[in-house]
């Protein structure tokens, strides 16, 4: 089975704050796994390193058996922020948005060929937004920026998609395409690592999970790993009852 990601024993610090330490996980092709942890537990932290944004002071990182700068060159990893992150209101069309990663792949004028338009096209029918392609990015509805920001990482047919918060803000019917794509990439043999705040998706069609608090706690099958007990242990001490739902009044 072929490894996507690979991460051995990082730590990441920053001015001497420790932000992540001794994380490890390997994670294979064509899976759907659940980011897991509470703000400030190291998500976005991992997040960076997985991407080359920051460098971890130890350890190290495979993509598809690869060094980071590999990765790069290769277009292997997407990632997918929260619509709050990015300036909706610069004036960009949501055509030009998605075009923006097809620029990897383009030389250095960033003039798109045939095939570069073809993928954007492609992406933009996948997330439904063809008709609003000559939109600027920030008339559209915070489920349809989204959406936006999603086809950007389909056009670039990387092998990895990193998604912050996917489903944070989002209206039911854009809940359910993105759902729907999520599984479509897993068939596709894609690696998904979202992270995410909703147990209740993680529950749902996640089927690994990694338990983050400043160090990987547990990963695995979702079935085995999301226990009460471990929640527990990730959200600081929180009753496993209340994790869970059953909490009695």
């Amino acid at each position: 089975m072929t490894m996507r990601i690979a991460a051995e024993q990082l730590c990441v610090d920053y001015n001497g704050t420790v932000a992540l330490y001794d994380a490890s996980l390997k994670l294979p092709s064509g899976c759907i796994c659940g980011l897991v942890g509470m703000n400030g537990a190291g998500k976005s932290t991992l997040f960076k390193a997985l991407t080359g944004f920051i460098r971890p002071s130890r350890g190290r990182i495979r993509i598809n058996g690869c060094s980071i700068v590999e990765a790069q060159r290769q277009q292997s990893v997407a990632y997918v922020p929260q619509s709050e992150e990015v300036d909706c209101q610069f004036p960009v069309s949501v055509w030009d948005v998605v075009m923006m990663g097809r620029y990897g792949s383009m030389n250095a004028l960033r003039i798109p060929r045939s095939s570069d338009r073809v993928a954007v096209r492609d992406a933009l029918e996948r997330v439904d937004l063809l008709e609003l392609s000559r939109r600027p990015i920030g008339t559209l509805s915070g489920g349809q920026r989204k959406r936006a920001f999603i086809a950007r990482a389909i056009a670039q047919r990387a092998d990895v998609l990193l998604l912050d918060e996917p489903f944070n803000g989002v209206d039911v019917r854009t809940e359910k395409l993105m759902a729907d794509l999520f599984l479509q990439f897993r068939r596709e043999g894609c690696t998904i690592l979202i992270s995410t705040h909703d147990l209740t998706h993680v529950r749902d069609f996640c089927d690994l999970v990694v338990l983050i608090n400043k160090t990987v706690l547990a990963y695995g099958e979702t079935s085995e790993v999301f226990t009460p007990e471990n929640l527990s242990l990730t959200f600081g001490g929180v009753p496993p009852d209340l994790l869970t739902g059953n909490s009695s009044p």
